[in-house]
């Protein structure tokens, strides 16, 4: 199962588009967005957001 960025708490830091390895978080029109189709459901991203902003989808 993909992970998803919830804007509302997000802060754009990026420290999940750094961490993760597949290349699956992006900023798009201002906001940090997980790509479903390449999240391999790793975590990495979940362990490092500072907001606890990234669920599973």
């Amino acid at each position: 199962m993909a992970h998803k960025i919830d804007i509302d708490t997000c802060i754009n830091c990026g420290a999940c588009e750094a961490e993760c390895p597949e290349g699956a978080i992006s900023e798009i029109d201002g906001n940090m967005v997980i790509d479903e189709a390449k999240c391999v459901d790793c975590a990495a991203c979940v362990d490092v957001c500072p907001t606890d902003s990234i669920h599973p989808a």
